[in-house]
């Protein structure tokens, strides 16, 4: 009898330890599982950011194979296809992401700029417009203005921009963009003006500097501004300075300063003595 009982002690408190093992094995799991996700994000948010954006796009495409329904996956491959300069892919995944169930405005606002760097300006515009008017971001004022810009609604383009400029703490990229299309509309001074104020906010936005060239040069003004630059820059900015001279008809204004980016360039300026060549031959 005594050894019946304590038979069934035994059992009972191997049971017991059973279970209590398998509870610590749930709560490892699930305590490893949240670790995981922890680290899952914050590698997605590297992935978005300082990752190379074809791994990033192979990152996420993997890990969404695993995870198909969840929505920051998608998202953080539609970002990264957009910004491996693979738009129209872009676009698919963007439209996916605005039917889920817990898509937002924002994500329209994606699906809209997706769209806009493949050219399919009806279908942006109709993308934005699905976005109620009460949502005013940067994002917003920022695809508006250029859908305003593509129709050639110069004043609507002005009051969107300026908008978006008032917007963000960082407004390099809208006012170079402001001043592109003032460029294209031919109202240069303005255009320059612009350039000159994305770069304050930026002194590594070369676009802007290269645009400011462009806008001073259709004025007939061949002197660089004074703007923070490197040795490399600067003779990019005389090459672009002496294609536009050339262009107008300025060609010896133009051959002078091939003449003198060949000689800024630390190195070989391949680019500038082709176009020398071609202008002597």
């Amino acid at each position: 009898m005594r050894q019946t009982k304590a038979l069934m002690l035994c059992i009972t408190s191997a049971i017991a330890l059973s279970a209590c093992e398998k509870s610590q094995d749930g709560e490892v799991t699930r305590a490893l599982k949240g670790v995981n996700v922890i680290d899952e994000s914050n590698l997605s948010d590297i992935m978005l950011t300082a990752a190379d954006p074809n791994e990033a796009v192979t990152y996420f495409q993997r890990t969404l194979a695993e995870n198909p329904d969840r929505i920051d996956l998608q998202r953080g491959l539609g970002v990264s296809l957009v910004r491996a300069k693979r738009a129209t892919e872009g676009t698919i995944i963007w439209k996916r992401v605005t039917e889920h169930e817990d898509a937002t405005h924002d994500d329209q606002m994606s699906y809209a700029d997706a769209l806009i760097r493949t050219g399919d300006w009806d279908k942006a515009e109709k993308a934005l417009d699905s976005v109620p008017p009460t949502i005013e971001t940067f994002q917003r004022y920022k695809l508006e203005a250029v859908i305003a810009d593509s129709n050639k609604e110069w004043k609507k383009a002005d009051s969107f921009y300026e908008t978006a400029v008032g917007l963000t703490t960082a407004p390099g990229s809208i006012l170079n963009n402001w001043g592109y299309s003032k460029l294209s509309r031919g109202d240069y001074r303005d255009a320059e003006r612009l350039f000159g104020e994305a770069i304050t906010y930026d002194s590594n936005l070369f676009t802007a500097k290269n645009n400011l060239i462009l806008a001073r040069a259709a004025q007939k003004n061949y002197t660089l501004p004074l703007v923070q630059v490197t040795q490399v820059e600067r003779a990019q900015l005389l090459h672009t300075m002496a294609l536009a001279a050339i262009k107008q008809g300025d060609t010896d204004t133009g051959k002078d300063l091939l003449e003198q980016a060949i000689e800024t360039h630390p190195q070989y300026f391949e680019a500038a003595v082709r176009s020398l060549k071609k202008l002597d031959g």
